[in-house]
């Protein structure tokens, strides 16, 4: 059994202040405390707001935490939780704001390939507004992230896994402003995140996304669609550390639609007395 109280008397009495104080406050910090499993008390706190057990030991999730009905963000990033571990999550209906990133999500057991384990739960909140589910060894986005029912989704981190391609599934994302892909291995991206009509931001650092000529064709189609130019207000793109150059990104179709997005952002900011970085998304 896990200890759920740090071992020391000084760190217990701590944590039992923080409680007392949630109680009041609706918001609960218990990061750093070596904790192997939540204490039991904190799903008793049934006003609890705000949660957060990162850069702690956990493996598992209580399934009592589904009690925190109140809950709206939940932060559990630097901790061991391992395939299926999540699954009560899916009942916490308020929940907008979760932070899943560098755990074991879908790490392969001892001596295994793969994992067959679904790394989030089957139906996540539908409330959900921000998701960060970065540094998991995931090798594809996990089908949950792209049910239609997650429609106030707003902000989506994956980076940090082993994501090989995005699924024409992506487009169901409809309220999607942020996308961060950085530190996989995509190659291409689909026709349909042209769908994604609030998309602003989208930072694909360090991927395999590379051009090895600029006659496209069907053979040879952009590995950024021109729908990603056209068809989404698209602001801001980071593509450093990919095998591509800024001359065989101006090629693209499309392109000049963004350029001239971004040129009214400039000159916007300028106006605003605010200063803004507009380089050649990363590249050289």
């Amino acid at each position: 059994m896990g200890n759920s109280h740090p071992s020391n008397k000084t760190g217990k009495k701590v944590v039992a202040q923080k409680l007392e104080h949630a109680k009041k406050t609706g918001v609960l910090s218990l990061a750093e405390h070596k904790l192997e499993a939540c204490p039991t008390v904190v799903f008793q706190i049934a006003n609890l707001r705000t949660l957060d057990l990162s850069s702690n030991e956990l493996t598992t999730l209580n399934p009592n935490i589904a009690n925190l009905q109140k809950l709206k963000s939940l932060n559990l990033e630097s901790n061991k939780l391992s395939p299926g571990s999540l699954n009560p999550l899916g009942r916490l209906s308020n929940l907008q704001n979760l932070n899943c990133g560098d755990n074991l999500l879908s790490k392969p057991p001892e001596g295994s390939a793969s994992s067959n384990v679904e790394p989030l739960p089957e139906n996540l909140p539908n409330g959900l507004k921000q998701l960060k589910i970065s540094g998991n060894y995931l090798s594809t986005i996990p089908r949950p992230i792209l049910s239609p029912t997650l429609m106030k989704l707003d902000k989506l981190d994956l980076s940090k896994n082993d994501i090989a391609a995005i699924p024409d599934e992506i487009s169901n994302l409809k309220n999607l402003t942020e996308l961060n892909m950085d530190f996989n291995s995509i190659v291409i991206l689909p026709q349909s995140i042209g769908s994604l009509a609030k998309l602003k931001v989208l930072s694909l650092k360090s991927n395999h996304i590379s051009v090895h000529s600029t006659q496209w064709s069907d053979k040879n189609p952009q590995p950024l669609p021109e729908e990603l130019f056209t068809n989404t207000p698209i602001i801001d793109l980071n593509l450093h550390g990919n095998p591509m150059t800024s001359t065989q990104l101006n090629s693209m179709i499309g392109y000049d639609k963004f350029l001239e997005r971004r040129q009214k952002v400039k000159t916007s900011a300028l106006l605003g007395g605010a200063l803004t970085n507009l380089d050649v998304c990363g590249l050289e």
